[in-house]
């Protein structure tokens, strides 16, 4: 009895996935020997090119975006690779877009500092797991789909970013316009340690409270004054306070500033506070209290002005994340994997492919961990299965035919 088409198609992507295996560790340790931190723009463009070279191959067209020199710090380039297949967008082919990052948390000299290394299976460097195997596993899912000559697809989009460890401060506007029209968002950060998936991300928004009072000779007539810096704590109280009242939203009051000398009522402070939400929903909540506090301050005399410095959306767990992550589910039942979906406080470019719209799945790379640190490791045998598991998802969602 001949083996219903998806096996053999599954079959056929982790052949050709574990004979890439060895080069996969080889294009490892180069990119892992690059300095690419988000402030190092001349690593991040090596990264760059490299990612470049390896879309051409395969017959991608090439956008390099090049970001101006900012006040404080230059970016690298962002990369946007595109490939039409053989369905139209318009008669039910989908659009897909991959994205990773080629930043890390990491300075100049680390790389040389701490090497790429291996022992046993499993691979030690800086950024080896966040996000240089995750980039890397994306790129050979497309190289091996590329071979297997599947095109049942309107369009695969792949976007390498410069600046994804510091908020993606000069790449946003291009990830979101990226975003725009697409049918589906595979993030390629790499699994979580268990091999989970990340199905949800909090969203961060970040405020800035201005605490205006009144100064005052604090010996000889404190009466005159309105202390800033007392108003300032009872917001603080009151803030922190906030924590608890609904599921998955914390506020934290992370910096409080106030006076400039002890003889004196304080006249000014300022509150800097982050929001985590999981919801757009939990969010609008919490900046509706922090609203509140800040128009009826506990000192008379004083007054509170309240400015929002950022907002990151929510990657929110919705229907249309389950249906990609089923999807996903039943791509890796074929080698054998059970996957969990999981959410997670931290962010990252995923969420801002979810707020344009997009289904978005994450965590779609090889099993790593340690993120960020001296230890961060990246699981080299769980390479094949993962990757043969995202290009068979890619090759799944590519038509209409296949939502569910």
């Amino acid at each position: 009895m001949n083996a219903p088409p998806r096996q053999l198609l599954s079959a056929e992507l982790l052949t050709l996935a574990r004979a890439r295996h060895h080069q996969y560790l080889t294009d490892l340790r180069d990119l892992v020997s690059i300095d690419s931190g988000s402030y190092s723009p001349d690593g991040v463009d090596k990264v760059a090119d490299w990612v470049q070279e390896r879309l051409l191959r395969i017959g991608f067209d090439i956008e390099r975006v090049r970001f101006p020199a900012g006040p404080r710090y230059r970016a690298g380039d962002a990369v946007i690779g595109r490939k039409r297949g053989r369905l139209d967008p318009a008669a039910g082919g989908r659009r897909i877009l991959l994205a990773g990052h080629m930043d890390t948390v990491f300075d100049d000299g680390t790389a040389a500092d701490r090497p790429f290394h291996m022992n046993g299976t499993m691979a030690y460097g800086p950024g080896v797991s966040d996000d240089k195997g995750g980039l890397l596993a994306g790129l050979t899912a497309l190289e091996i789909l590329h071979e297997a000559s599947v095109e049942d697809f309107g369009e695969l989009v792949f976007l390498a970013t410069p600046d994804e460890e510091i908020g993606s401060q000069v790449s946003r506007p291009v990830i979101e316009r990226t975003a725009r029209g697409m049918h589906y968002g595979l993030g390629l950060e790499c699994a979580r340690e268990n091999g989970d998936l990340v199905i949800a991300r909090k969203g961060v928004a970040e405020f800035r409270l201005t605490v205006t009072g009144r100064a005052a000779h604090a010996g000889i007539e404190p009466e005159r004054g309105a202390n800033a810096a007392l108003a300032a704590a009872h917001l603080t109280v009151e803030l922190q306070g906030l924590n608890g009242l609904w599921d998955d939203v914390t506020v934290n009051v992370g910096v409080v500033r106030a006076g400039t000398r002890p003889n004196i009522v304080c006249a000014e402070a300022e509150l800097h506070i982050e929001v985590r939400a999981a919801t757009g929903a939990g969010m609008r909540r919490a900046t509706e209290a922090i609203h509140r506090a800040a128009a009826h301050p506990a000192v008379p005399g004083t007054a509170v002005v309240v400015a929002q410095i950022d907002l990151c959306p929510p990657m929110e767990d919705t229907p249309s994340s389950r249906r990609v992550f089923e999807a996903a589910r039943k791509a890796a039942s074929d080698y054998g994997l059970r996957l969990g979906a999981a959410a997670t406080g931290g962010v990252g470019d995923a969420n801002l492919i979810a707020g344009a719209g997009v289904p978005t799945l994450d965590g779609l790379g090889p099993v790593g961990g340690a993120d960020h640190t001296p230890g961060e490791w990246l699981d080299t045998s769980s390479v094949p299965h993962r990757v043969a598991m995202l290009a068979c998802l890619i090759a799944s969602l590519g038509s209409a035919g296949n939502d569910s």
